[in-house]
């Protein structure tokens, strides 16, 4: 039986802020939550629609793009509805459109789903996470853990 809660985070460990999603999941691994699984990989691909099946909530978890210098929170969570991509190719899908891709499979609505993203700014190759990503993800890490006990 799968973990009633999946944690599922996507980025390149090796781009800078691309590796919240992953240091997110590794994160949440490491504190050992009964009934919740994590699982990253470099994008969402269609294949990733079988590690939603007998989930009861799914957390979606990638870094964002669009950071500017102004005001902003440290992450933003919002719900998620299944929606066809406009993308003529599943090689890199929207968590939207995994959840589509399951409801057309399954033949029924996918788990309740919410999308997390966390700002990042600092894209290059080679480079560690920035600073402020860091503590963006240390303040999505907390609300997190409430999120799960949840």
């Amino acid at each position: 039986m799968p973990a009633n809660t999946l944690v599922f985070a996507w980025g390149n460990p090796s781009r800078g802020d691309d590796a919240l999603g992953p240091l997110f999941a590794e994160a949440v691994q490491a504190m050992n939550l009964p009934q919740v699984e994590c699982l990253t990989d470099f994008q969402l691909q269609i294949e990733h629609t079988l590690d939603l099946v007998g989930r009861q909530r799914i957390l979606f978890v990638d870094a964002s793009c669009g950071v500017s210098d102004g005001v902003q929170p440290p992450f933003h969570c919002a719900p998620l509805h299944p929606a066809r991509d406009s993308s003529y190719t599943t090689h890199a899908m929207s968590p939207a459109a995994l959840l589509q891709v399951f409801a057309d499979v399954q033949g029924h609505a996918p788990p309740p789903s919410w999308l997390l993203a966390i700002p990042g700014q600092s894209w290059e190759l080679g480079q560690p996470p920035s600073a402020a990503a860091q503590a963006r993800l240390a303040q999505a890490l907390d609300w997190a853990g409430q999120w799960l006990h949840a």
